[in-house]
């Protein structure tokens, strides 16, 4: 028998791969002999970077960035030095977690950082970029990641703007003089799996600033500039990407990928899985084992298990999902899930029932249970 493990991460948890061990030792618990192939899959969002570079066999490059505060930390991305291919995620420099909750507020947040990022690839020669853009803290459009790649923000006065969500609505003009030419003669491939356009009641503010610290008050004018950007980019940029799915993503850095540079804007789990050419691991296969921190309908948008789902299902394999906790069974049955389960095993606290050791355990257990209930059915 074969068994492919393709499971996310377990936010705050578990690592893909800390999940994918899980599960083979509980799969060997009860079928030493079977064949396990496991990979590490993520969506664009956080561990995308990491997960694609181990599986390419790629490096590692530190280069110090900007949060989305402004201040300097030690960035990861990684390198496949043989294609000249980077490979990033703008929440490694620009992401929520950098910014302590009492201080979130889109409004005074940027992604110069990711555009540094960028930019230290480039002046190593890499021309092929491979971009997540989850887990954003951000709303400004992709204003501070061109600003750090040369592109120029004014007012009406001619002063020059921070790129920082609140300005967006003080832009009168933009040059891309400047622009780093490398960054021109480059292509990008982004990895996001929203499909929100950049304003309106869809779009980056109203969806996501929320959970990033906007107030009501904060979101309107947060969406209110993010559409006079729109503007802006289609007289001066001459694109019109305001209604292009996943020009809302990560507050609008999507847009601005679309506007200024060579992009291609992809769903992330069918980018991954494309890359990691999922379709031969899944060859000879008889089972599926995928999952992730919370399984409910937002899987069915884009998440790990539904592209796992979509993919096995072309060769009739059935899929079985895991996770710290269900909602919705009867839509992830309906989808096609041959089962969905929780891997808690008891009513604990939060924090106890999220530690890595105890998840992995419960992980281990559960797999096994389901083993269990495979091998009796084949052996039957």
């Amino acid at each position: 028998m074969k068994i492919v493990i393709a499971c996310d991460s377990f936010k705050g948890s578990c690592t893909s791969e800390e999940v994918a061990e899980s599960v083979e030792r509980g799969i060997f618990s009860v079928l030493p002999d079977c064949q396990v192939e496991k990979v590490a899959v993520a969506d664009g969002g956080e561990g995308t970077m990491r997960t694609l570079t181990k599986a390419l066999n790629g490096k590692f490059v530190k280069v110090v960035t900007h949060d989305p505060l402004m201040k300097k930390k030690d960035s990861v991305y990684g390198i496949l030095e043989n294609t000249g291919t980077a490979i990033m995620e703008m929440a490694e420099t620009s992401g929520l977690t950098w910014v302590p909750p009492g201080k979130r507020n889109p409004l005074y947040t940027t992604t110069y950082g990711t555009g540094e990022m960028i930019a230290d690839a480039l002046k190593r020669g890499c021309r092929k970029f491979i971009t997540g853009i989850g887990g954003s803290a951000t709303n400004d459009g992709g204003m501070g990641m061109m600003q750090a790649l040369g592109v120029a923000f004014y007012d009406k006065h001619r002063n020059l703007l921070k790129g920082e969500g609140r300005n967006l609505l003080k832009i009168a003009d933009i040059d891309i003089s400047s622009l780093m030419p490398e960054a021109l003669e480059s292509s990008f491939t982004i990895m996001c799996d929203v499909n929100s356009p950049l304003y309106g009641e869809n779009g980056a503010a109203h969806v996501f600033a929320p959970q990033k610290g906007a107030s009501s008050e904060e979101i309107e004018i947060l969406d209110k500039g993010l559409k006079h950007y729109a503007e802006i980019l289609k007289q001066i940029v001459r694109k019109d990407i305001a209604s292009i799915p996943g020009s809302g993503a990560a507050g609008g850095l999507g847009a601005a990928f679309m506007a200024f540079l060579p992009s291609v804007l992809q769903p992330g789990i069918q980018c991954v899985l494309n890359i990691l050419n999922f379709d031969n691991i899944l060859r000879n296969a008889d089972w599926v084992i995928t999952g992730e921190g919370k399984l409910d309908a937002q899987t069915k948008m884009g998440k790990v298990p539904a592209g796992v789902l979509e993919y096995a299902s072309k060769y009739n394999i059935p899929v079985i999902a895991i996770a710290g906790s269900v909602e919705d069974v009867q839509l992830l049955n309906d989808m096609g899930f041959l089962g969905v389960f929780s891997i808690q095993s008891a009513a604990v606290d939060l924090q106890k029932a999220m530690g890595t050791a105890y998840a992995q355990k419960n992980i281990e257990e559960t797999s096994s249970q389901i083993i269990r209930i495979i091998n009796k059915f084949i052996t039957k």
